[in-house]
């Protein structure tokens, strides 16, 4: 009898997060690895990944890491992955080298680990089945679908693809060979929703380079471009463009440099070396203002917006902006740069400088729109349908097209992170267990893992500040030494409020009077009560509730220094 589980531990109702899981005869398989980028509430919190506790308590099954391609919602947590357990990486070269540059951006070493170079004409062999890479065309090189044949038919994972014909050769989806993937049979299709709100196809239709071509006419001066580093087609578009405008290219950020040198180096991306500029530090005799120079201004995430409000300002040691540059905004907010992106095109408005924002539609085009999950569809005549890899409004999206497409409800399944759902001999059974699963704030670095309770002491921190108070007390004598003294961080200006002072300054005095009249100060209640006390009279008194913090010291004889 065989049986086929797959489950995920993100990516369902997440943007980004993508982490799935294929367990055939107890072995398993998995799909990516991917974080997702906080939003704005959650103070100081740098990513978020799947939880991987299942995966913990079964290291000894897991056959491999199976990366798609080069984003980090799909390959974000791959450190935390080989943190926990050393399994074979499995990815084409250019995803493999990003990976590689991420574990040293994590500090590890890359050859630690076992990285696999999969080959798109051979198949991955293991007892059970076979692993083959399709290519698919995405914003990064050698994108892949990954298919998984089984003798109960293929399985075909597929994020974050299109079928735009407007790309390079390392860019395009291989038709025949998905054609040869439908003529084994395809038991199920576990396809992207990104792009499913979306009507008609992805493409570009020329649209996205006419607009740039239109800027880089239009402006006499200096062009500086915002983007994001991964958008490697993109950025190829951009090289394009500025070569053809006779235009010269510098690129800033060290690492947009690393992740453009890598792909260059691999032959994804081709810049000419006579259009590449190394910029010298602006000084009295260089301001670096090239009419025939365009700025890449590159980044993840914030990085783009953060860079050119340090030019606006007067920061940046290689680039000042000046009302004379035209900014082309190609780097659409995300989830969590809203209010940077919002604030960095204000900046430049005071400035005076042209802003030319290029349509988010003509950027988004990266995703598979309706009609290109019914191309795959047809293509690929699955019997199963499993949305993943978007928002629940999209995965529920992808649900009406295949529902428009002619499946029935029973043949597409829609799933939350952790529910599992099982093929029994090419079958699939109506009771559907769950495994464990969440997500892990990462403060920092990987080995972090922040709670709610410390996000709620952040938000406090963030809206009413904190209190210090700060007290020598001599515990063999029972006598105060001094006065309590008060720090306040973003609260209150102490020197302004005497009284507030004054009476915390009596409550110290009462608490501690009180502790010393017993026979043993229980320092645990003394601290408890404290705190409680001066927070009721704050929250009576300002209607401000900040984090209270009391430091008492004891400096009796036996010099035991107690931080309450």
């Amino acid at each position: 009898m065989s049986k086929i589980r797959f489950f995920a531990l993100g990516g369902l109702g997440d943007s980004g997060k993508n982490l799935y899981v294929l367990d055939i005869n107890e072995k398993l398989i998995i799909l990516d690895s991917g974080l997702q980028h906080p939003s704005g509430d959650l103070l100081g919190v740098d990513a978020l990944v799947p939880d991987i506790s299942y995966l913990e308590s079964r290291k000894k099954d897991i056959i491999g890491i199976f990366l798609s391609h080069a984003h980090d919602k799909n390959i974000g947590a791959l450190p935390k992955l080989l943190q926990s357990f050393k399994k074979p990486v499995y990815a084409t070269n250019y995803t493999a080298e990003m990976a590689k540059d991420l574990l040293k951006e994590n500090e590890m070493n890359p050859n630690d680990f076992d990285f696999k170079i999969v080959d798109f004409n051979k198949a991955i062999k293991f007892k059970d089945f076979k692993i083959e890479y399709v290519q698919t065309t995405h914003s990064v090189p050698l994108s892949a679908a990954i298919v998984v044949y089984t003798q109960d038919g293929a399985i075909v994972y597929a994020t974050d693809y299109t079928f735009d014909q407007n790309v390079g050769q390392y860019f395009k989806t291989d038709f025949q060979k998905l054609a040869r993937v439908a003529d084994t049979g395809v038991l199920a299709f576990l396809g992207e929703s990104n792009g499913a709100i979306h009507i008609g196809h992805s493409s570009t239709d020329g649209n996205l380079k006419r607009s740039i071509r239109s800027v880089f006419k239009k402006a006499k001066h200096r062009i500086l471009v915002n983007m994001y580093s991964t958008a490697v087609s993109t950025i190829q578009m951009v090289v394009n463009e500025a070569v053809l405008a006779n235009k010269k290219l510098a690129i800033i950020g060290r690492k947009a440099q690393r992740l453009v040198f890598i792909a260059e180096q691999m032959g994804y991306i081709q810049i000419p070396e006579e259009s590449l500029v190394n910029l010298k530090f602006i000084d009295q005799n260089n301001k670096n203002e090239f009419d025939d120079v365009v700025f890449l201004v590159t980044g993840e995430r914030h990085e783009p917006f953060f860079m050119l409000q340090r030019m606006a300002k007067g920061y940046d040691r290689l680039v000042n902006l000046i009302e004379t540059d035209t900014i082309l905004a190609m780097a659409p907010p995300v989830i969590g740069t809203e209010k940077i992106a919002a604030k960095t095109f204000n900046i430049l408005s005071e400035i005076g400088c042209e802003v030319v924002k290029i349509d988010k539609n003509y950027l988004s085009q990266f995703h598979a729109a309706s009609e290109d999950i019914k191309l795959m569809y047809a293509l690929l005549k699955p019997k199963y349908i499993i949305p993943i890899n978007g928002e629940y409004r999209m995965l529920n999206a992808q649900v009406n097209i295949a529902r428009e497409y002619g499946y029935k409800d029973d043949s597409i399944l829609l799933l939350d992170n952790g529910e599992v759902i099982t093929f029994t001999d090419g079958q699939v059974e109506k009771h559907h267990d769950m495994v464990e699963n969440g997500t892990v704030m990462v403060d920092g670095n990987f080995e972090s893992d922040l709670n709610a309770i410390v996000l709620k002491e952040r938000e406090l921190l963030s809206q009413d500040g904190f209190l210090i108070v700060t007290a020598n007390v001599d515990a063999n004598e029972k006598v105060m030494l001094n006065k309590a003294e008060i720090v306040s961080r973003g609260y209150l200006f102490m020197k302004d409020n005497e009284e507030i002072v004054k009476q915390i300054q009596i409550i110290y005095e009462l608490e501690t009077k009180k502790q010393f009249s017993k026979r043993k100060i229980d320092w645990k209640e003394y601290k408890d009560n404290l705190r409680h006390q001066i927070e009721r009279y704050l929250i009576q008194t300002t209607k401000r509730k900040p984090i209270i913090i009391p430091v008492i010291i004891d400096t009796s004889k036996d010099h035991v220094c107690r931080i309450l």
